[in-house]
């Protein structure tokens, strides 16, 4: 029996401290920690083909760019509006900064020594060479000048900065040539920038180009800024190039929207994608060979700060490395793979007669994403189908599940859309999506006030024999085909009742003014989601008390929210097995002796991004599962509009339990947490599980997680 917790001393034990500040981990430190594991990928040639180990440069490289865009531009608000406020676990805005800096300069650094000194000579090794114009033979460089001056030159603007030229405006990323010349009449210094143009490919494939032999078969790239620093002369006839410094900026891209003042959402997200280009500066790259001279004028003309000045060695923005992939060298890239699609092999093009039979759960990508898509197009060409209801928070610029809501439109069918607008970095894609839709008579909704809806959900009604019936697709992530490739995420299609009302309800809220705050079996942000995941921790606890039988499996991508955290601190010392898959942030500290113990949490990272949520509670074997599209954070518990979905079939929660467990199992993917907030990778002499390789090589994932035995693998 486990014994309470007591106020005093006696039969009972006194309660930790649960709002210790020690006892949490700060979200921003917690995050580059995660991108620090995305970073160690690549620097394992054993784990990853080569291409793909450049493939997790360019995702750290990316990731790093929207977290100053959004995270560290958030921090800066604070610091300048005098935030003196300290975080759950102790930093006030100015610390929390200052750590960043010192940690995002040792991980740049990292990644310049892995891309330079490693993946580079490997990649020249293997035929791919990176190569300076310096260093091309006079002939070469002369068909690079004329390519220059016809493909390039015509794009260019210089724009100078004199009393009779105001210092240029500067948009989010952009990669500059922060330039010095002298007139050769006058001999006057000048000062100009030339930005290199977004429009053109960074790297500059040379076999592409005429002048250029390339009968050996190495593939050679330059890098579009080294061809524009060699060419300037071009642009600046009868001046002097003195030198020329490449800069780049990251701006605050976080688009702030005062909705009970915007009459037209989209027009003021339209507004705000506009302005957000030249929000304020929050971080300036440079070259550790820039002048002072020269970093003084950007650092005054663009208002910022040393603190937001990081010298980087070699080239800017390494997100364009991802372009490597579409090299045709399957050898130096991950193995393709098939998906498996049961739902088409056991009933054709009749996704609803699969439904009605029973629920199907499809474990994305292992299972393939196409019965997602079959299901609204189905939909759209079914003559029995009265309407269609879906939310829609990213699916990418070219979206066959959009051009299938337009099609049943067409066909005469209620269509209704909620397009999430303020889903970050796709506001563009849903903007144009919206309006397309809207063109055909489809009824589209922008979500609440003050609420994002992230979401996944499909409702479609359809005449059986004379009566109506409800389809239902709730999702873990996005109806994004490509993401589906990529993505680990789970679709449960059913048809049942008590689900579809709620769900009927949920988009009446969100297209209406219904005011439905009470659902049968979903779990709805910002309803009722902490709290029921609060009381179902809870309940374990009791089971424990009782029975010792108190277990907790939780797969997310960040757990933040400290309501949460301390009934997970409260958990384990009730006894409660815990176990927690988080891919990324993670505030609470496992291991703690009287506190944690009972909690593990392990981050895998892999060739897929773990992006599935699910909430497992034993319950004294009536086991509860939870899927859908909530991390454990205050904005998705509070300013989100959130589903997580019961799943009833007992066999699809055996079989997700049995995913969760092989996750668990992993030893060569995973990263455990240890007490004090570090990762390391799990190091066991068993024998080896990489759980997302087990995935892709089952015939079947149902079957291959029924029969699943580490010691068999």
């Amino acid at each position: 029996m486990i014994k309470r917790w007591s106020e005093n001393s006696g039969d009972g034990f006194p309660q930790p401290d649960f709002i210790d500040q020690s006892l949490y981990v700060n979200r921003e430190l917690s995050w580059i920690n995660f991108n620090q594991r995305v970073l160690e990928e690549a620097f394992n040639p054993e784990a990853h083909p080569l291409l793909e180990r450049v493939k997790f440069i360019s995702i750290f490289s990316s990731n790093l760019d929207e977290y100053f865009m959004i995270r560290v531009a958030g921090i800066e608000d604070q610091y300048a509006a005098g935030i003196l406020d300290r975080t759950i676990d102790g930093y006030t805005p100015a610390e929390q900064l200052d750590k960043i800096r010192t940690l995002v300069q040792q991980q740049l650094r990292q990644r310049n020594e892995c891309f330079y000194d490693d993946l580079v000579p490997a990649m020249q090794r293997a035929g791919i060479e990176f190569l300076r114009v310096a260093e091309l033979s006079a002939s070469q460089q002369r068909s690079l000048s004329h390519y220059f001056r016809r493909e390039i030159f015509p794009v260019l603007t210089p724009l100078a900065f004199d009393t009779g030229h105001p210092f240029p405006f500067m948009s989010n990323l952009s990669l500059n040539l922060a330039i010095e010349l002298q007139d050769e009449e006058s001999k006057e210094l000048k000062f100009a920038r030339v930005k290199v143009p977004s429009i053109l490919p960074r790297l500059l494939r040379l076999n592409d180009i005429k002048g250029f032999d390339d009968d050996d078969g190495t593939i050679r790239f330059v890098w579009i800024e080294d061809l524009i620093e060699n060419n300037l002369a071009h642009l600046f006839p009868k001046m002097k190039i003195i030198q020329s410094h490449l800069f780049r900026l990251i701006r605050d891209a976080d688009i702030e929207i005062e909705e009970d003042e915007a009459g037209d959402l989209l027009k003021t997200i339209e507004k705000g994608l506009r302005s957000s280009r030249y929000g304020k500066v929050v971080r300036l790259d440079i070259t550790p060979a820039m002048p002072l001279s020269v970093r003084k004028l950007l650092i005054k003309n663009l208002e910022v700060t040393e603190r937001n000045v990081y010298e980087i060695d070699g080239a800017f923005g390494l997100g364009c490395l991802i372009d490597l992939l579409k090299i045709e060298r399957p050898e130096l890239k991950d193995e393709p793979f098939l998906p498996c699609n049961r739902i088409e092999e056991e009933f054709g093009q009749d996704i609803f007669s699969a439904i009605r039979a029973k629920d199907r759960l499809l474990y994305h990508p292992y299972d393939s994403f196409q019965p997602v898509g079959d299901f609204i197009h189905e939909a759209a060409l079914d003559p029995d189908v009265l309407s269609i209801k879906q939310t829609l928070y990213r699916v990418g610029s070219n979206s066959p599940i959009v051009e299938a809501l337009m099609h049943a439109a067409e066909e005469g069918k209620q269509v209704a859309v909620l397009v999430e607008l303020k889903a970050r970095f796709d506001e563009e894609n849903n903007i144009v999506w919206a309006r397309a839709l809207e063109d055909v008579g489809v009824h589209v909704i922008y979500g609440l006030p003050g609420l994002k809806t992230h979401a996944k959900l499909t409702l479609i009604v359809r005449r059986e024999q004379q009566r109506l019936k409800r389809y239902l697709h709730l999702g873990t992530g996005n109806y994004n085909p490509a993401t589906g490739k990529i993505y680990t995420d789970y679709s449960l299609f059913t048809a049942n009742e008590q689900l579809a009302n709620d769900v009927a309800e949920l988009f009446n809220a969100l297209t209406g003014y219904s005011k439905h705050t009470s659902y049968r079996k979903l779990l709805v942000s910002p309803i009722n989601t902490r709290k029921r995941i609060i009381d179902m921790i809870e309940r374990e606890m009791e089971w424990s008390y009782s029975e010792n039988k108190g277990r907790i499996i939780m797969k997310m991508n960040a757990l933040v929210d400290p309501q949460t955290i301390q009934a997970l601190y409260k958990a384990s010392c009730a006894g409660v097995e815990i176990d927690l898959i988080v891919r990324g942030i993670c505030c609470l500290k496992p291991g703690i002796p009287g506190v944690s113990e009972h909690i593990r949490v392990i981050s895998v990272i892999g060739r897929f991004l773990e992006h599935s949520r699910a909430y497992y509670f034993h319950n004294g074997g009536k086991e509860e599962l939870y899927l859908g599209s909530a991390d454990i954070m205050p904005r998705n518990l509070d300013d989100r509009v959130e589903t997580l979905f019961p799943v009833f079939d007992k066999a699809l929660v055996k079989g997700v339990t049995s995913d969760l467990e092989l996750i668990l199992s992993d030893n060569v993917k995973a990263w455990q947490m240890n007490s004090d907030s570090t990762y390391s990778r799990i190091m066991s002499d068993a024998v080896p599980v990489n759980s997302q390789k087990l995935f892709l090589t089952s015939s079947s994932q149902k079957k291959s997680l029924s029969k699943f035995n580490v010691n068999e693998l």
